[in-house]
Order: C-alpha cells, then sequence, then structure tokens
C-alpha cells in the first residue's frame, strides 16, 4: 500500500476499533479489563517511543542535543497543555479530571444511571478528546511519512493507549447524564479527527519535510508523557504484590510487542 493508504487505513479503522473495544468494555462493566489495558498501554507507548520514534528522530536529526531538547519541551509542554485542560475543568479542591477512570465500584452504577452530573463534564471531554485525536493523526502520519514500519508501531501504540482511555470517556459521558448509544455515537465522531489530522499532516508535511524530526520527538514526548504522568500513577493505587506482578508483565508485553512488531515489517523508507 502507498503511505497515504496507510495513514488512512491506521487513522479510521484504528480509531474506531478502538472506540468500539471501548465501548464493549464499559458496557459489560469489565473493570479490571480496563486496568489490564491499562498496564499494556504503558509498555505499548514506552515501547513505541524507546524503541522507535526517538531512534528514528535522533538518525533524522542533525543534532542529537537539539533533538533531546525537542523531547524535553514536548514533555513540558504536554504538561501545560494538561494543565489547562484541568483548570478550565476543575474546582479549586474538587476536580473530576484528575481520575482518568471511575472505580470499579462506581462503574455499575454509572452505567445503570444512578449517578450522572447533568453535563457539566461529558462536553469539555468531547472537546480535548477531539484534539487529542487530531494530534494523534499528525504523528500517525508523520512517522508513515518517514517509514512503514515505524507508522505501524507508532499507530499500535496509539491505538492501545486509545483503548483505556476511550473507556474513559464513555464512562463520563454516561457519568454526565448522556445514553449509551450518544456517548457510543460522540466517541466515533470524536475518532474521526484522528483521520483528518493524518490527512492534514501528510498533505502540509510534503513540502515541510525539516519538520518530521521534530515532530517524531513531539510524538516520543508525547508518549512518554502519557505513560509516565497519566497512567503509571494510577497503577500505584494497587499497590499488592499479585497486581504489581501482572501489571510489570503487561507493561513487559506491551514493549515487546512493539519489538515484535517492528521486527515482522521490513525496513521501507517513506
Amino acid at each position: 500500500m502507498s503511505v497515504l493508504a496507510w495513514i488512512i487505513v491506521t487513522s479510521l479503522f484504528g480509531g474506531t476499533l478502538s472506540v468500539l473495544f471501548a465501548a464493549a468494555l464499559t458496557l459489560n462493566t469489565r473493570a479490571s479489563w480496563v486496568q489490564m489495558l491499562i498496564s499494556y498501554a504503558i509498555g505499548a507507548l514506552l515501547g513505541a517511543a524507546f524503541l522507535n520514534a526517538l531512534p528514528e528522530a535522533l538518525e533524522l536529526s542533525k543534532s542529537p542535543a537539539q533533538m533531546t531538547g525537542t523531547v524535553l519541551f514536548g514533555i513540558l509542554l504536554f504538561f501545560i497543555l494538561e494543565k489547562l485542560v484541568l483548570w478550565r475543568h476543575c474546582h479549586v479542591e474538587e476536580c473530576e479530571a484528575h481520575d482518568v477512570l471511575p472505580g470499579p465500584s462506581t462503574i455499575p452504577a454509572i452505567i445503570a444511571g444512578g449517578q450522572h452530573d447533568h453535563g457539566r463534564s461529558g462536553l469539555m471531554i468531547m472537546l480535548g478528546d477531539t484534539f487529542h485525536n487530531f494530534v494523534d493523526g499528525i504523528l500517525i502520519a508523520a512517522a508513515f511519512m518517514v517509514d512503514v514500519q515505524l507508522g505501524i508501531v507508532t499507530a499500535i501504540a496509539i491505538i492501545a493507549h486509545e483503548i483505556p482511555q476511550e473507556a474513559g470517556d464513555f464512562l463520563i459521558l454516561l457519568n454526565s447524564g448522556y445514553t449509551r448509544r450518544q456517548a457510543l455515537l460522540f466517541n466515533l465522531l470524536s475518532s474521526g479527527a484522528t483521520l483528518i489530522g493524518g490527512l492534514a499532516a501528510y498533505f502540509m508535511l510534503q513540502d515541510m519535510n525539516h519538520l518530521i524530526p521534530s515532530l517524531l520527538g513531539l510524538a516520543a514526548a508525547s508518549m512518554i508523557y502519557v505513560a509516565m504522568s497519566d497512567l503509571i500513577p494510577g497503577l500505584h493505587k494497587r499497590p499488592e504484590i499479585g497486581a504489581t506482578i501482572q501489571q510489570v508483565a503487561l507493561i513487559t508485553l506491551g514493549i515487546s510487542s512493539i519489538w515484535l512488531a517492528g521486527s515482522l515489517f521490513s525496513h521501507h523508507p517513506a
């Protein structure tokens, strides 16, 4: 397939499948599955960042120091962007955005319609998720324009972390008073921003190839930040030895799957 075809397929079907899988998880109230996916997603993100995106960015960059500076800037940038979302979304002492997912004990009540916040958080979540998906599309396109193999593993990592995130968005929409059908529809529409971002990046980067290494650096920064800041802290809420062993095993599985995906696909420069 052509690079453009790869971008369209991974952006469109990847986003749709992640939403449908997340909906299936939440509707079946399998909170333990969501927690397991979070551990796997951490491994996939870290694997894609350190085994693929960052090495490729360093290889394309004229200055390794400049590239590591770009990654450092990206981590700070994503921290500031997340703060902006929290500032708009939180009260001083109570914040609905601090927890990525509601706890297992609250999920059945939310799905049954027993509690909701009358739409206060649903719209904000959808706006933020749409922008996030748009940026994901840009990062996927930038990776594919360097190398098909890099694009595939980057897409796998992004889709892997989208599943638990979409599950959280789904539950927040239900908690805001939306019906299951409305929550599914809004999440599917939001996932379409991934394709829009991918197409926009593909046509814009044709004449701006010098931006690709920086975008790969930002992609690595995004993966590292999401894994370390948003996902890993949630694992510390289950400190028991059995849960820790399971988490380490699933993180290792996520890293291994990215390494295996990179090994299975030959190196085809774009």
